[in-house]
């Protein structure tokens, strides 16, 4: 992934979120109560489980968040060539520019960084363990930037920036659905309501893929994203497969259970970031009217 030196970021997109609990409320993830799973069974995390699964189970809390401070030296391109929290800056950038050419009325959203764990202004308190997520009732996105670590380290995904790009660019996906009326998926299952609403949110995801390198920022008419490469999106669909059910409740227990999954498996999360990527035609990402997944 190239960036244009030259253009100029809106950094006021990304904020770091301070304060926290070990707690979530309601909200859409990349991968959610499985992560937790995951999380315990390799390793990671700590302390009580079914503390984590109750609070996901848990109803949404109000309140007003914590308090959340902008993201700074992030103003071009060149800086997201060198600094990771900058390449964020760009990639939620470019992500927006294509949204706002796509969606009439499309209203941007913040995406908050937090450590270890954070307040949201309408979903309760997460914690790092459940992934990153986004929450529709304040429309912002989190996420803690260890996540895209153990995407690598504890998931087994090749790792790489595009790979922090699909994961950013699936959470927006969450946010478009909110804008256009789409809401939580229910039940489990591969065919499930839960499953189409998160592989429509992959396929949204490579529908921004698609059009990256070509869309401008209105406000300067600059192409942020001027390459993307065969590895780019070899690095995005290893990360797809990573956050699989089937892949995590392997890892985690052994086995696999279709009639559990909410979020799809490696091979459909893969193939909706295809459909998208490859049509560039949000029309296309329409996972409830679809038959076979």
């Amino acid at each position: 992934m190239k960036f244009n030196r030259r253009a100029r970021l809106d950094s006021d997109q990304v904020r770091t979120r301070k304060g926290g609990a070990a707690a979530v409320g309601g909200g859409a993830g990349i991968v959610g109560v499985l992560v937790v799973l995951a999380l315990q069974f390799l390793g990671g995390g700590g302390g009580d489980l079914s503390g984590a699964l109750g609070a996901l189970e848990g109803t949404r809390t109000g309140g007003q968040g914590a308090s959340s401070e902008p993201i700074e030296g992030c103003e071009t391109g060149a800086d997201a060539e060198r600094d990771q929290e900058c390449r964020i800056v760009a990639v939620v950038n470019s992500i927006q520019d294509l949204w706002a050419t796509q969606l009439q009325g499309y209203e941007p959203a913040i995406t908050n960084f937090f450590t270890g764990g954070v307040t949201t202004g309408g979903c309760g308190s997460a914690s790092s363990a459940v992934g990153p997520f986004y929450c529709p009732a304040d429309q912002q996105i989190y996420i803690d930037l260890g996540f895209f670590d153990d995407l690598e380290s504890r998931f087994g995904a090749s790792g790489g920036d595009f790979a922090e790009a699909y994961v950013l660019a699936h959470e927006y996906g969450h946010h478009v659905q909110n804008l256009i009326g789409v809401r939580a998926g229910r039940g489990s299952g591969p065919e499930s309501d839960a499953v189409r609403q998160e592989l429509q949110a992959d396929c949204f995801a490579g529908v921004w893929a698609n059009h990256a390198t070509t869309t401008p920022d209105p406000a300067t008419g600059e192409i942020l994203i001027l390459e993307l490469t065969e590895q780019d999106i070899d690095e995005a669909l290893s990360a797809a497969a990573a956050v699989g059910d089937d892949r995590i409740q392997e890892a985690a227990t052994g086995e696999v259970n279709p009639h559990t999954w909410t979020h799809g498996s490696a091979e459909q999360r893969q193939q909706w970031f295809l459909t998208g990527y490859e049509t560039g035609d949000p029309n296309r990402c329409d996972t409830f009217a679809a038959d076979d997944l």
